[in-house]
Parts: structure tokens; sequence; C-alpha cells
């Protein structure tokens, strides 16, 4: 079933949420939208459509997690479940599941979503990554292969990293990360950057702190209190840069 569209979900504790807001709109260069229930629309310049949403959670410490758009939500939670899903909760025209280790992600009605938005500064918000326990690593790459059917589902340049890219005009990909140890699935939010060092201190200025450097990304965190990555590939394919 093709998916149209996907969002990325910023998850923070509700009573920090005034200062995810703050800093995510800045970062991604968007105005909050109208609230609806506990989340909020990153809506970005006039012309493109948004893929970033935030939202409050009632308990722990909050991630990320992947809104799935397509036309029928039933049909598609149904292919979800047969792939091997768990349906968590099943709403008016959409639905929330869990994959086999235990990612949340939704399926919700598409709305016309197309124009991808554009990198801000240097940077753009467009992936998920899914940190897996080695436990659970390979079910969740076969899990994620399967119900992305249509996406190419491909090793990353290091062996605990696999990736599934969208087609082509689709806003936000999804990582799977290995663990090293058989602790809790948790996701992050990953940012592509031209300059990670430039980003860094742009981030730094709007209150993000730095936690850790890996090889090819640096481990942040937000005012909020939620960790991110920025990671040095292209913003505008998401790939490997264009001129390393």
């Amino acid at each position: 079933m093709t998916i149209h569209w996907t969002y990325a979900f910023v998850d923070r504790p509700a009573e920090r949420l005034p200062a995810a807001e703050a800093f995510w709109t800045a970062v991604t260069g968007t105005r909050l939208s109208a609230r609806r229930g506990e989340f909020v629309t990153l809506l970005p310049a006039t012309g493109t459509d948004p893929c970033v949403k935030v939202q409050g959670v009632g308990s722990g410490p909050g991630g990320a997690h992947l809104d799935l758009v397509v036309d029928d939500v039933d049909e598609f939670a149904a292919s979800a479940v047969r792939a091997g899903a768990g349906t968590v909760a099943q709403h008016q025209g959409w639905a929330v599941l869990r994959s086999p280790a235990g990612q949340l992600f939704c399926a919700v009605p598409w709305h016309g979503e197309s124009v991808r938005p554009a990198v801000v500064r240097g940077s753009r918000l467009d992936q998920v990554c899914v940190d897996v326990p080695p436990s659970s690593y390979e079910a969740e790459v076969a899990f994620w292969t399967r119900l992305l059917d249509g996406w190419t589902s491909r090793p990353g340049a290091l062996p605990e990293f696999h990736v599934l890219g969208p087609p082509a005009g689709l806003p936000v990909r999804v990582l799977l990360q290995r663990l090293g140890t058989d602790r809790p699935l948790t996701a992050h939010l990953d940012m592509a950057c031209a300059d990670v060092a430039a980003t860094r201190a742009a981030h730094e200025r709007l209150g993000a702190t730095f936690v850790a450097a890996g090889a090819h990304w640096t481990v942040m965190c937000d005012p909020a209190g939620g960790t991110y990555c920025l990671t040095g590939r292209d913003p505008d394919t998401g790939g490997p840069p264009s001129h390393p």
C-alpha cells in the first residue's frame, strides 16, 4: 500500500513542551500551528507541506516516532499486523501500532501533502532513528522492510546501521541502529547537516547542549531534555556528503 507522506514526531514530556516547541521551530525555520490535543504541527514556509510535529507525552523522557500517511488507514493497519506489528489503539480515522521490538508508529489519513520543506540554514530534520537491542535487531530489520514496501532497504555505512529510504519526495526516512547491549528500545531524531560544527554552534546558542561525538555524528540534548543527533549527511539527499 502506498505511503504518501511521512511525519517525524518530537515526543517530549508535557511539562517541557514550551521549551521543545520554541527550540524545534527555531532550528527548522517553522511556526506553530493551532494546538490539536497533545500536539502541534511545525508549519514551514508557504508553498511547502509540514513534516514535523511536537507532542506532549505523559510519562518518561519522550523520544520520537513516525506517522505514515496513507489512503486507507484500516487497510494499512491490517497489512502492518500481517507484517508483525501489534495494534495499540484504533481511533476514528487513525491507528497506533507497535513494531515487534516495541517502537510505536501511527497510520494516519492523507490530506494531499506532497511538497517537501526546504533545507534551513544548511540542515534538515529528515530521519527517525530506532535504537534496537541486539536480540531484536534482525527481526526489526525484517519487519520494517516488509512494512515499508517500495522503500529501499540496505545496510548502512557501519555494520550496526540499516537504512530504509523512502521514494523521492517523501521527507522522513528510517534508520535502524543496533545497540551494543540489550537495553530497552528507544528512538531519536536525526538532522542531516552540511556543516555539523556550525549547526552544533547554532543549536547551542538556542539552548541545546553537547552530549557526545561519534564517527560521523554529534549527539545533542535539546532544551526539553531530549537527545537527537546532528549527522554529516547531505541535507538535500540524506546520503553521504557531496564534498567529504
